[in-house]
């Protein structure tokens, strides 16, 4: 017998939910096989089988909060998948015996597409919108279902002629107060990020300064230059990598905002972390781009574009989301307008950019012009930042935007 243990996560992951059994009890799992997909705080996490063998015994149902070094399944190492059964003592056949290899092949064949092949984020999509896998058609050449072959086949109503509609679970609709109302359970990294949240508010003495940006400069470089950035880096030139270079410049003058408060120490930080958020289906999560005083613009861009990728796939690793020292989150691509970011984590700041709008600004005493304009707003914990140290910050950061050239001079 082999135990499914829940493994270790990260450090301070202590516990996940079991999001969807990929094996059920009676059938064959290779080992180094997934048998189970594991929702965590953070990330979701896919769990082999040490052996191969049947799974005898499923030791917590889908939607169970279960702990790390907790067994949660149990596999019969060698043990023979469930059969119909024949009559031990009953000689075999010599035709039945030619036969049963095409046999198994064929249950095999059933198996496979009783089983579609999807990859983690595919199957939780999956789940939450009641659809079968197996009716979800798919370009990928091996057969997977991807993610966004189940956002394409939610958007088509119809159901293929002569079947009938995929049932789904109904809604729990119930009466209070004689209203219809139905209670949806949050996620495990809904919760999460509640809990976190609310941690930080009670826990930090955040207060938020603002200020706005003329993206004139900017836009005017962009626009000159984007095409022969993309002909020489394969990778587009955003607005992220020119706040991300701005931050990290304004973070080298202020560095008490790239500190963590621990006790009665400031542990101020010499390397430059930038956490950048990014909004998924399941929540908003954060992971970090590394060394980005070290970066140029395009390696900036290019990380980027991939954790923002593998974040909507699912696909970000624990390591991904660990060690920032400052955030930018971008409301902006929203059409936010104007906001108060929290503080993430630990962190002691956290930069809020918002939509650029077009508004009449004042050039001198006579003069007004229609500028693309952009609020920005500087969340901190007081504690450990004084107005002046933020406000100082937050100004750095417009000063090198409204003149993107002194970027360059930053490195």
């Amino acid at each position: 017998m082999a135990e499914i243990k829940v493994p270790e996560l990260a450090e301070s992951i202590t516990e996940g939910t079991i999001a969807q059994w990929l094996k059920k009890p009676g059938e064959h799992v290779e080992k180094g096989e997934y048998i189970v997909e594991l929702e965590t705080d953070k990330v979701n996490v896919e769990v082999i089988s040490e052996e191969s063998g049947v799974v005898k015994e499923l030791k917590a149902a889908e939607g169970d909060t279960v702990q790390v070094g907790e067994v949660i399944a149990i596999v019969e190492a060698g043990g023979e998948q469930a059969t119909e059964a024949q009559p031990a003592a009953e000689p075999v056949k010599e035709e039945v015996a030619v036969e049963e290899p095409q046999k198994e092949q064929a249950q095999a064949e059933t198996e496979k597409k009783d089983r579609p092949i999807a990859s983690p984020a595919a199957r939780k999509l999956a789940r939450e919108k009641g659809i079968d896998l197996s009716e979800v058609p798919t370009v990928d050449p091996l057969g997977r279902v991807r993610k966004q072959d189940i956002t394409s086949f939610s958007n088509q109503p119809q159901q293929p002629a002569g079947q009938a509609p995929t049932p789904k679970a109904a809604p729990a609709v119930v009466q209070e107060e004689g209203k219809p109302v139905e209670r949806v359970r949050l996620s495990r990294r809904r919760q999460t990020i509640a809990k976190r949240l609310v941690e930080v508010q009670q826990n930090a003495a955040m207060l938020t300064t603002f200020n706005e940006i003329d993206m004139t400069a900017v836009m005017d470089l962009r626009k000159r230059k984007k095409d022969k950035f993309f002909e020489q880096h394969d990778v587009r030139l955003g607005f992220m990598s020119f706040f991300t270079k701005a931050v990290v410049a304004a973070l080298k003058k202020y560095p008490a905002v790239n500190s963590e408060l621990q006790g009665d120490e400031l542990l101020l930080k010499k390397f430059y972390d930038i956490g950048v958020a990014v909004s998924t289906d399941e929540g908003l999560v954060v992971p970090v781009i590394r060394d980005c005083d070290r970066k140029n613009f395009a390696e900036i861009e290019a990380d980027i574009l991939g954790v923002a990728k593998k974040a909507r796939d699912n696909k970000l690793a624990l390591s991904d989301l660990q060690g920032g020292t400052f955030t930018i989150t971008n409301g902006g691509v929203f059409g936010s307008l104007l906001s108060t970011p929290i503080l993430n984590g630990t962190q002691v700041g956290i930069l809020g950019m918002h939509t650029i709008q077009t508004r009449p600004v004042a050039i001198d005493a006579e003069r007004m012009e229609n500028r693309p304009m952009m609020y920005v707003a500087l969340s901190y914990d007081h504690r450990v930042i004084d107005g002046k140290e933020a406000v100082g910050f937050l100004v750095t950061i417009k000063n090198l935007l409204e003149n993107p050239e002194d970027l360059l001079l930053e490195g």
